[in-house]
C-alpha cells in the first residue's frame, strides 16, 4: 500500500489507515481477524479512542499490538480537557493497548471553544499532552474535529500540533467549505499532518463510494481512515485504494453537478447567484444551513429508509447552537428576499433558491433545539 509522510513527524503512513469505531460492533476474534488482515495487507495505521466502546476497541488493538506492535503507526483519543483527568485516560488506553507507548494522541472531538479554553487554561490537558511526551507515553500531538473549522484554526495557532483529522468528503465540503479553504492550507503552512475521517459522510454516500475515495484521496492529505466491520468491506476498500487515480478538476466539477446525494438542493458555494438585488449573501446563509443539518431536510418526501438514513444523520454533529448564533449577525438575512427570480437562472445547479432560502430562516430560527446525537 501507498505510504505518504505525516507532516513534521518521522512517519510514513500508509493512504488508509483502519479506524476502530466499528470494531465495537464484532467479536473479539471477527475483530482481530479484520486487523491482522489489515496489516498482512500492508496497511500500518491503527486508530482507535477511549471512548469506542468504553475502551471496547482499544482492548480488541491491544490483542493484536502484543503480537505485533512493531508494525504499525498506532493511535489513540482522549476527550478530556484537563491536565490530570488526560494522563489518567492515557495510562489507562496504554493498559488497554498492551504497550508502553502511543504514537499519535489525540484531543477528541475538539471542535468548540470552550473546549480549547479549557484545555490551553492552566492544568490543561495540553499540559497533559507535554507531561506524557516528557514521560515517553505519547511520541506525537494531534485533535479530532468534526464540525468547527474556526476551532481547529483556533487550535492550531494555540499549539504545535504534529497532525490533525478533519472531515473530509465532497458532500460536507459543502456544509462546511472552511476545512478545504481555510484549514487545510494552515496546516501545510505549518507542516502539521492531515488526516481525513468521515469520508463517507458517516454512511450517506455508501452509493458513491468510489468517487467518495477518489476525491477524498485527492486532496493534499497523508492518510484517510477508514471502518470496516467486515472482511469483504476491507478488502473492496484496499482493492480499489490501490489501484485508484487521483480525481481531476474536471471530474471533481462533474461529481459535484451530477452528484445524486448533493442533487438540486445542496448549495455548491459557486457564488453565481451573486450579485443579490436585496444584498443577500445567498451562499453565507447556505453555508450555516448546511452546518445546522447539512442541508439534509429539503422537503422532499422519500422512502422510508432513505429518510430514516437523513434523519438520523443531518443532526450528527451537534453544532445547530453555533450555526443559529452565525445566522443571528447576518444583516440582510433571508427574509430580505423580494422573490425578483433574478438568481434563479444563474445557478447552474438548479436550485429552488427562493424556497431554499425560507427553509434556511426556518432552521436557523427554530427555538426548537434537535435531540443531539454522539458523535464519533
Amino acid at each position: 500500500m501507498q505510504k505518504r509522510k505525516l507532516g513534521k513527524t518521522n512517519l510514513d503512513i500508509t493512504v488508509m489507515g483502519l479506524g476502530g469505531f466499528h470494531l465495537i460492533e464484532l467479536s473479539e476474534k471477527n475483530a482481530i481477524e479484520i486487523i491482522n488482515r489489515y496489516l498482512d495487507q500492508g496497511g500500518n495505521y491503527l486508530e482507535t479512542a477511549a471512548g469506542y466502546g468504553f475502551g471496547n476497541s482499544e482492548l480488541k488493538i491491544g490483542k493484536v499490538a502484543k503480537k505485533r506492535r512493531q508494525e504499525f503507526i498506532l493511535a489513540s483519543k482522549s476527550i478530556e480537557r484537563k491536565k490530570k483527568e488526560l494522563l489518567a485516560s492515557i495510562d489507562e488506553s496504554l493498559k488497554r493497548l498492551q504497550t508502553d507507548s502511543i504514537d499519535i494522541f489525540f484531543l477528541h472531538e475538539f471542535g468548540r471553544h470552550e473546549f480549547v479554553d479549557i484545555a490551553s487554561g492552566s492544568n490543561g490537558a495540553l499540559e497533559g499532552l507535554e507531561e506524557a511526551k516528557r514521560l515517553g507515553k505519547i511520541r506525537f500531538t494531534a485533535f479530532s474535529s468534526h464540525t468547527g473549522p474556526e476551532v481547529a484554526l483556533r487550535a492550531l495557532n494555540t499549539y504545535p500540533f504534529d497532525a490533525i483529522m478533519i472531515p473530509l468528503n465532497f458532500f460536507d465540503r459543502f456544509n462546511f467549505p472552511a476545512w478545504e479553504s481555510q484549514v487545510i492550507p494552515a496546516a501545510l503552512e505549518k507542516n502539521v499532518g492531515l488526516l481525513a475521517m468521515k469520508v463517507f459522510a458517516d454512511g450517506f454516500l455508501w452509493r458513491n463510494w468510489e468517487n467518495a475515495l477518489r476525491y477524498t484521496l485527492s486532496l493534499p492529505i497523508s492518510s484517510l481512515i477508514i471502518g470496516a466491520n467486515t472482511l469483504e468491506y476491507l478488502e473492496k476498500d484496499i482493492q480499489f485504494i490501490n489501484t485508484i487515480q487521483p480525481m481531476s478538476e474536471k471530474e471533481k466539477e462533474l461529481l459535484f453537478l451530477n452528484a445524486a446525494e448533493l442533487g438540486q438542493y445542496v448549495c455548491r458555494q459557486c457564488d453565481k447567484c451573486l450579485p443579490c438585488p436585496e444584498n443577500i449573501d445567498i451562499p453565507r446563509v447556505f453555508v450555516f444551513e448546511g452546518q445546522w443539518d447539512r442541508q439534509m431536510a429539503d422537503g422532499v418526501v422519500r422512502e422510508p429508509g432513505e429518510y430514516a438514513l437523513r434523519d438520523r444523520l443531518r443532526f450528527w454533529f451537534g453544532n445547530q447552537d453555533y450555526a443559529q448564533e452565525a445566522y443571528k449577525k447576518v444583516d440582510p438575512n433571508a427574509l430580505a428576499c423580494s422573490e425578483c427570480g433574478e438568481c434563479i437562472p444563474r445557478c447552474p445547479y438548479h436550485l429552488p433558491i427562493i424556497e431554499k432560502l425560507k427553509i434556511a430562516h426556518d432552521k436557523l430560527t427554530d427555538a426548537r433545539p434537535p435531540v443531539k446525537i454522539r458523535i464519533i
